[in-house]
């Protein structure tokens, strides 16, 4: 959230250990949401409602500037329970201490909801009638649902009949988000703004497969419920924020700039041994801005927040390079493990035009990775990529040609070759992306040493990649155009910036800005 000059970031910690343990909520304070402060704890596991656990909540700002925090706490009977939280001192811009209500828990789970499926309560909205209301995340059977609760003072709840939506198969629903995207202004919306030309986005973190699914649709004030424009494509079964190693994203109104801004966790995908030793596990992503992509109506576009730039150092560019079938290019750029690359290619139109129909299927998980070549691909950049190419990451576009003359776009990202180390993951991801006619194929990287966040098409298909190199490190890293299809000819212009490290203060570094340490992912 924003408050007072500070954006604040409050996420789930464990002091003792870099593996899952006694949670509580750390906290951390930015102008300009690229460099970090450290505060104090905000909320320990203290009490016997959040003992086992101070999980996912949310913060509402009222008009008057109150802010009111629920969150999670699994009791010292493992129950899931939801709690109220405010600062000491509002007046504090860094809001360092807080207070728990004094008859927390506020909510406990209704008689149809088991103690273990009720979490992860949203930012609240104002309904016509001057309510607040927030949305928590369950399931009933293997049906993922999201309950539905009007407030005034954040201490009384009514539980409304049935749900926001739900969506069978889909099992149970955390980190639910609820938030309006305009039709026709580029810029975001308060969680409380509807209207003829709003569309309302439902997110569920789905807890069976451990990605993030949204869709679009239209949400009911008087009814209180949501109806997505495209059943197939409902939340769970359809579109997802990211087709890599995101998971738990929120999203926050910034008042400052007029904007959604959406973060997401990046788990591991090494083993935990590694994680205790190193003393750390996972991360955040870049902060992204959330718009309705207005050229489709049916998805949303992801773009790093305007602020990143301010990082970008030395730059090169690259014009109208040709790449023939099987070819692999250098690009001197210098140091390469820290980027923000961005990329266009276009297939020869006489390539394109002389391919026969064809019936190829095509997946990017299971179709072979960059090594698989077909007519129109792959192609695209080889990044985190030492000298030898024994360890790289392909970011790439592959397109197929269907029987009726019609092409598809996929983009992928292949981590399996991305490090020699044995006790890794090292998944392909990737989907279809829409790329409308006379759009070239766009894509921008942002590389950070051990995480690859990509966006293809202005952010309408996004894969964030947690790698794990152990050749392709600092001065070692290097970044190679490719094209490994077999018959396309395909040309690329490039703009690459270094980028500097962002950093972040301890808490005994509040009152200066001395030394700051640099930490790169």
């Amino acid at each position: 959230m924003y408050y007072k000059g500070w954006y604040h970031l409050f996420y789930q910690y464990n002091p003792e250990a870099a593996v899952w343990g006694t949670i509580v909520w750390g906290h951390a304070v930015s102008r300009n949401l690229i460099h970090w402060r450290h505060l104090p704890i905000a909320l320990t596991s203290d009490e016997w409602y959040d003992i086992n656990g101070v999980w996912t909540g949310s913060a509402t700002i009222l008009p008057d500037g109150q802010i009111m925090m629920l969150y999670t706490g699994s009791t010292n009977e493992t129950v899931q329970v939801q709690n109220l939280a405010y600062p000491d001192d509002p007046s504090d811009p860094l809001l360092i201490d807080w207070v728990k209500y004094s008859r927390n828990p506020v909510l406990v789970p209704p008689p149809d909801i088991d103690i273990h499926d009720f979490r992860d309560p949203t930012t609240a909205w104002l309904t016509p009638e001057g309510k607040w209301r927030f949305t928590i995340g369950s399931k009933v059977n293997e049906t993922g649902i999201s309950l539905v609760y009007d407030t005034v003072d954040f201490k009384n709840f009514e539980l409304l009949s049935g749900s926001l939506h739900s969506v069978p198969g889909t099992g149970m629903w955390e980190c639910v988000d609820f938030y309006p995207v305009s039709q026709t202004e580029e810029s975001g919306l308060d969680t409380s703004a509807n209207g003829k030309e709003v569309k309302h986005v439902v997110k569920a973190s789905l807890d069976d497969d451990r990605n993030d699914y949204y869709a679009l649709g239209t949400y009911d004030e008087v009814t209180a419920k949501w109806v997505p424009d495209d059943p197939n494509i409902d939340v769970g079964i359809g579109l997802r924020y990211d087709y890599g190693k995101f998971y738990a994203s929120k999203s926050f109104f910034d008042e400052k700039k007029n904007r959604r801004v959406l973060w997401g966790w990046i788990p591991e995908t090494d083993g935990e041994h590694v994680d205790i030793k190193k003393g750390w596990s996972s991360l955040q992503s870049i902060p992204r801005t959330v718009l309705l992509d207005k050229k489709t109506g049916s998805n949303i576009v992801q773009w790093p927040v305007e602020e990143l730039e301010s990082l970008r150092l030395d730059s090169w560019e690259f014009h109208n390079v040709a790449m023939e079938p099987g070819s692999v290019l250098a690009l001197d750029v210098g140091s390469t493990s820290q980027l923000d690359i961005t990329a266009e290619f276009e297939i020869d139109e006489e390539v394109l035009g002389r391919l026969k129909e064809g019936d190829e299927v095509y997946h990017c998980v299971t179709s072979g990775g960059a090594a698989q070549r077909g007519a129109l691909g792959p192609f695209g950049l080889l990044v985190l990529a030492d000298e030898s190419l024994s360890e790289q990451t392909p970011v790439y576009f592959y397109v197929a040609k269907g029987t009726n003359g019609s092409l598809k776009t996929f983009f992928c990202a292949d981590e399996s070759r991305s490090s020699e180390a044995t006790d890794v993951l090292k998944p392909i991801y990737g989907t279809t992306v829409t790329v409308l006619e006379g759009e070239k194929l766009t894509v921008r990287i942002l590389v950070d040493h051990s995480v690859l966040e990509s966006f293809a098409q202005g952010g309408r298909t996004c894969i964030t990649s947690r790698v794990y190199p152990t050749n392709a490190i600092d001065e070692e890293a290097k970044l190679f155009l490719f094209n490994n299809a077999t018959e396309a000819k395909v040309t690329a212009s490039l703009k690459i910036w270094q980028m500097d490290s962002a950093y972040i203060h301890s808490p005994t570094e509040l009152k200066s800005r001395k030394n700051p340490q640099n930490v790169s992912s």
